[in-house]
């Protein structure tokens, strides 16, 4: 068995420099591209921006403000924001309301902050929409499968069927009165870790715009934020990741403002055994990960917490019935990419994509 790889980013950004008149290559941005179609000169386009980078929720986030006006205490605050939502949603942390709320499962209800308490909402919400293919009650199964981590491995059919056993969501009880969470059988576990991530970039747009800071990159492990426009109003050129590939290679560029780009892939965690690959997204029918021939899904709209959960949910439901699902999706385009290099994708985001890897054909 091979040991786990992590690749952190679900598409890549390759972030063209030529904005930063006399400044060099900034290395930090060396992931979003800056082309645009606009060549016009703007005296804001040498902007040089101010970034960080963390390490939180198992993952790396790259947050580049591009303003003047940028200072570390920003990032400071940024950072303070990280971990207040760090210490409410996860899954292993002791003191994190999430957890308090799976430790007390079968037992008794948990006051949860309005934080929490709406992002349970919204997954659920995501769940009941999606007839259970998105599922925040798996956290035994994620638990279990450990992919990502050190040692992971199948595990044993019976201890797959225990776990999933305690996977039913209608179970989670929510009470809008007193924000209590209640799992009702003994066991069960919430996991928030497939919209986590977009929640997080919400909070951190959210944060930039009460500042006055209207371009900037958020980017965490694949979860893309395009904060309003590059300096000088031109858009971001993002490159869409070749899954079959190592990072940085792009099967092709959309061209955005304003706008969060996320994607799912089998390439992000995963682990080998026996030959066969086993990747993180886990299928709550079956309690094994999925394998339905889709290499990648990528989601673009407006928030980034609705395409997390979004880009996890068509992975699950597949090709036609995601296509049907996001088609009834306002103001979101998706595109999937296959094992065999066939791309999927909605009537908008072919629109959008600049495809420059002759390797990948449109099937629909």
């Amino acid at each position: 068995m091979k040991h786990n790889r992590l690749i952190t980013l679900g598409l890549t950004l390759l972030l063209s420099m030529a904005l930063l008149a006399g400044c060099g290559t900034d290395p930090g941005l060396s992931q979003a591209s800056g082309e645009s179609s606009d060549t016009t000169a703007n005296t804001h386009e040498t902007v040089k921006p101010l970034g960080e980078t963390f390490f939180i929720f198992d993952t790396v986030v790259n947050v580049k403000i591009y303003d003047d006006r940028a200072t570390r205490q920003h990032f400071n605050e940024i950072e303070a924001l990280l971990n207040d939502i760090d210490g409410k949603i996860s899954r292993t942390l002791e003191s994190s309301e999430i957890y308090q709320v799976n430790s007390h499962s079968g037992k008794s209800p948990v006051k949860v902050s309005n934080e929490t308490f709406e992002l349970v909402e919204k997954a659920l919400d995501y769940a009941k929409r999606t007839y259970g293919k998105f599922n925040p009650a798996i956290g035994n199964l994620v638990t279990l499968w450990n992919i990502g981590h050190e040692g992971a491995r199948v595990p044993d059919a019976d201890l797959i069927e225990a776990a999933n056993a305690l996977s039913d969501y209608h179970l989670i009880e929510m009470n809008k009165e007193t924000h209590e969470i209640y799992l009702q059988k003994e066991g069960m576990a919430i996991d928030l870790g497939s919209i986590g991530k977009g929640y997080a970039a919400d909070a951190i747009y959210e944060y930039l715009e009460a500042q006055g800071f209207s371009s900037a990159i958020i980017d965490l492990g694949g979860n893309i934020y395009a904060k309003g426009n590059k300096p000088g109003g031109k858009l971001w050129n993002i490159g869409i990741q070749d899954p079959g590939k190592e990072r940085g290679n792009s099967i092709g560029t959309i061209q955005v403002a304003d706008k969060t780009i996320v994607t799912s892939g089998i390439y992000e965690r995963f682990f080998i055994e026996d030959g066969k690959l086993y990747q993180h997204i886990l299928d709550p029918g079956t309690g094994y990960p999925v394998d339905n021939g889709i290499s990648s899904v990528t989601i673009v709209t407006k928030h980034s917490t609705d395409a997390d959960a979004l880009s996890t949910s068509l992975f699950v439901l597949g090709i036609e019935d995601g296509l049907k699902f996001i088609e009834d999706t306002p103001d979101t385009e998706a595109l999937f990419i296959t094992k065999e290099q066939k791309l999927y994708a909605t009537s908008g985001f072919k629109d959008m994509l600049n495809k420059t890897n002759d390797s990948y054909t449109f099937a629909n």
